[in-house]
Order: C-alpha cells, then sequence, then structure tokens
C-alpha cells in the first residue's frame, strides 16, 4: 500500500542553479524558520503594543508559509506520509492516558 500523500511533479530543469522548487523550498524553510522565532517573541513580549506588531506580523508569516506549503503541494514538490490508523489510535490511547493520570483535575473525559 503506497502512503504517500502527493500530487504529480511539476518538472523543473535540473542542474547547478537554483530552479523554482529550489526557492520556493527555501522559501519555505525560512518562513518556519521566521514564524518560530516570532511565537517565541509573542511568548516573551512584555509591552502590549509590541506584542500586536509581533502578532500581525507572524500571522502574515504564517499566511505566507502556507501559502508557500499549498503551492508546493499543489505542483507537487512537497508530500505527506499518510498515517497509519492503528497507530494513531495507539497514539491517542497513550496520550489520553497520559492526560488523565496527571491532570489535576481528575479524569476529564
Amino acid at each position: 500500500m503506497d502512503s504517500k500523500i502527493s500530487n504529480a511533479e511539476t518538472q523543473v530543469q535540473e542542474g547547478p542553479m537554483m530552479n523554482d522548487r529550489d526557492f520556493a523550498n527555501d522559501l519555505l524553510s525560512t518562513e518556519k524558520y521566521l514564524t518560530s522565532s516570532y511565537s517565541t517573541a509573542l511568548n516573551e513580549a512584555s509591552h502590549q503594543a509590541l506584542y500586536q506588531d509581533l502578532s500581525t506580523i507572524f500571522n502574515e508569516t504564517q499566511q505566507a508559509q502556507r501559502d508557500l506549503y499549498n503551492l508546493m503541494f499543489k505542483n507537487g514538490w512537497y508530500s505527506l506520509e499518510a498515517a497509519d490508523t492503528q497507530k494513531l489510535q495507539q497514539a491517542y490511547q497513550k496520550f489520553s492516558t497520559t492526560i488523565q493520570q496527571q491532570s489535576p483535575y481528575g479524569n476529564t473525559q
């Protein structure tokens, strides 16, 4: 069973120069780094106006990241692995049990 989720790959010229796929991949990596950094800055901002400015920039950066992901996925340059249903159920059971055991509020389900 093929567990890869992807679209047909848009072909790009291969060679020593960066192509559209390379540029998109580089931009996506940069946007991921930026959103992570802005998230940290938001957690540590003590001034409300600074927080609001960072929040706006974070949201714009996050949207740019999502747009790049969609572009790459559409062109077959980004693929995902389908999750195994049994593994998902096992992980859910494991973590729900852990949460129940560690919750200060008792059984929350």
